[in-house]
């Protein structure tokens, strides 16, 4: 299968890149920048010598069109102009940004402060998270890769909204996030001096995600609820870690709480629900598509904790992906994905 990225030069794309390369199904045909093309990959990505040292091209609707399958890892506002025409020609595409999550264009707009995509093409988008969307996403032609805090948070919280446990109207989620999260422009927030030995929290309140996470819960539990959700920057270069909060419905024991998740990811292998008491870190997943979870319930206050972690730039991107490409083409998931994460 010939596959192309637009969008090749940021941290999602080098990393789709990464994971392609060892996909035994696909080549990667046309890697695509709108701000770099014309250079080498290798100008500014050097470790990539020996792996893959193709030309970074213009965005050229014919040329693309002759491909099977395009990823797009481009900043939000830009593939809502461009997928359309190339959908329209009949190839396959997984946006990575935020152009096509929210089925409503209001809210895009509201939050995102652009102007949305078409309304017919918002309604053929189909939501990727893989373990929840799966049969939806295997007939799609245009795949909405949820965002990272996203996947780390209703990974986290499903279970215990599928089984009703918790009061939905009472999710909290402190959600803390690597330096890569935010992409390899220049910004004086991102220099070392500002996050090194500093944690300041961010878009308070107003974060894009919240709709989209909104959106899925309400899909689940089948009532409009708004949660509260603060980000946080980390002195990491990769890594979210989502601390979540919800008041449970009834008494009931860790053991149970537990029980329930490991009965209903027992299928997912990128999923692992860790043992009772042992709490997972970003640097357990580093590199790799899993999300580990770690479930609690505070009987003196009533309420269940839930604590999971990703590695934002593959399962919290690239990786649900080329995961969700899986899919769609009736492949085994792991292909491509089942390596170890990288530690120390």
């Amino acid at each position: 299968m010939k596959v192309g990225i637009v969008g090749a030069n940021g941290y999602s794309g080098v990393e789709l890149i990464r994971l392609l390369q060892q996909h035994p199904y696909v080549t990667i045909e046309k890697i695509v920048s709108h701000s770099t093309h014309g250079k080498n990959i290798l100008e500014l990505y050097p470790h990539l010598y020996g792996v893959n040292e193709m030309i970074l091209e213009k965005w050229n609707l014919d040329e693309l069109s002759n491909l099977d399958f395009v990823f797009f890892a481009t900043p939000s506002g830009v593939s809502k102009d461009i997928i359309p025409p190339l959908l329209d020609k009949g190839v396959t595409c997984i946006d990575l940004s935020g152009d096509f999550r929210l089925k409503n264009a209001g809210d895009y707009e509201t939050w995102y402060k652009k102007t949305s995509a078409p309304a017919e093409y918002l309604q053929k988008a189909t939501y990727g998270l893989s373990e929840v969307y799966r049969d939806k996403i295997k007939q799609a032609k245009l795949v909405a890769n949820p965002g990272c805090f996203p996947t780390a948070t209703l990974l986290g919280l499903l279970p215990a909204l599928k089984k009703q446990i918790i009061h939905a109207n009472t999710i909290h989620v402190d959600a803390k996030t690597g330096v890569s999260g935010a992409g390899r422009n220049a910004n004086l927030t991102n220099l070392f001096t500002e996050i090194n030995e500093n944690i300041r929290a961010y878009k308070v309140g107003e974060h894009q995600h919240i709709p989209e996470i909104e959106q899925v819960i309400s899909d689940i539990s089948g009532e409009q609820v708004p949660i509260t959700f603060i980000t946080h920057l980390i002195p990491i270069n990769r890594g979210i870690l989502c601390t979540m909060y919800a008041d449970l419905v009834e008494q009931v024991t860790t053991e149970e709480v537990h029980q329930i998740y490991k009965d209903m990811y027992k299928d997912e292998m990128f999923i692992r629900i860790r043992p009772i008491g042992e709490w997972p870190t970003t640097k357990e997943v580093m590199g790799s598509n899993f999300c580990d979870i770690g479930v609690m319930v505070n009987r003196r206050t009533n309420k269940l904790i839930i604590i999971s972690v990703i590695d934002n730039l593959v399962k919290g991107a690239a990786g649900q992906a080329m995961q969700n490409m899986n899919i769609i083409n009736g492949w085994e998931e792991h292909i491509g994905l089942n390596n170890s994460p990288l530690y120390p």
